[in-house]
């Protein structure tokens, strides 16, 4: 397990730096489009020469590519072009917010998921059907719709909670529950409605299997099959899907943050790459793209915890 592990975690460098590569090679590729974007358009050609020159654009895209990531390992992620205020300085003030989005969203659309989805395969008939058509229309419903919709209901109309703002927790516990309430919401639909639909479908392929027929003409009980035996081998593939749906947060995420107006690493990004402050927007991918590889490693590791055949794998 040790060895398969080691292995999976591997893969992860390995696609972390391709990543990160290909975004370094996307966004420093034009040295002379980054400086004429500083400069702004009346800058000449000289100006913009000298500008690639102080900031290292005109060596070879490897060296510099080399450079960064010395310099991430180090800790120094580079400065803002326009701001100047440092990368890492930017990236630490704003983690907070998205984590505050994403880690609650995955908690609680795990857990509704669950008890939505074995409820639907367990019992069937017009719960199940219920849970189909809940689940396929808050798949359907794009998820900036749903955070307008929300505003509107709950923070205009019946002003429940702030349409825009961010509190920390340190500052208010209330008032940080109030401020990520409706973008929480607004992430859930769409989880809830994916995850459900696959702890459904992974849960009704384990029911129909001999081993647990075998243990219902043994006399075991019915909460014992379900709890003990058909969620543990119904696992792998709904924890699969948990992972996939916090690929889809991350994206949902930077709309969230837009919608709500939340200082988070979404908002952060969007607002770097349209002014092009490309050390900002590589720093925001780095936070990513670990996010990513983390929880993807969380998940192969419950999976050879919990399933010995993707041990060998």
């Amino acid at each position: 397990m040790f060895f398969t592990l080691l292995k999976k975690l591997l893969r992860s460098a390995v696609v972390l730096l391709i990543v990160l590569f290909a975004t370094f090679a996307l966004m420093f590729g034009n040295g002379e489009g980054i400086a004429r974007g500083i400069l702004g358009l009346g800058a000449n050609e000289q100006d913009i020469q000298n500008k690639m020159q102080q900031l290292g654009l005109d060596r070879p895209l490897l060296v510099q590519f080399w450079d960064w990531l010395t310099g991430v390992v180090t800790g120094d992620l580079g400065k803002s072009y326009f701001t100047g205020e440092t990368v890492s300085s930017a990236l630490q003030n704003r983690l907070p917010v998205t984590l505050s989005l994403v880690i609650p969203t995955v908690i609680i659309a795990v857990v509704i998921s669950v008890f939505l989805g074995v409820a639907a395969a367990y019992y069937g008939g017009w719960l199940d059907r219920t849970v189909q058509t809940a689940t396929g229309i808050g798949a359907a419903i794009p998820g900036f719709i749903v955070g307008v919709a929300l505003v509107f209901a709950f923070a205009v109309a019946i002003p429940l909670f702030p349409a825009t703002g961010y509190v920390p927790f340190t500052t208010s516990p209330a008032g940080w529950v109030a401020s990520i309430t409706l973008p929480v919401i607004t992430l859930l639909i769409g989880s809830i409605a994916g995850l459900a639909a696959q702890v459904r479908g992974a849960v009704i392929d384990t029911q129909s299997r001999d081993f647990v027929r075998t243990l219902r003409a043994r006399g075991v009980s019915e909460a014992a099959i379900v709890f003990r035996h058909v969620l543990r081998t119904a696992s792998g593939p709904a924890i699969t899907a948990v992972g996939l749906i916090v690929i889809g947060l991350l994206g949902g995420v930077v709309f969230a943050e837009q919608i709500f107006a939340l200082p988070g690493i979404g908002q952060l990004l969007n607002l770097s790459a349209q002014s092009g402050d490309v050390e900002m927007v590589m720093g925001c991918v780095l936070v990513m793209t670990l996010i990513l590889l983390i929880v993807n490693f969380a998940v192969d590791t419950a999976n050879v915890l919990l399933n010995p055949k993707a041990r060998i794998s």
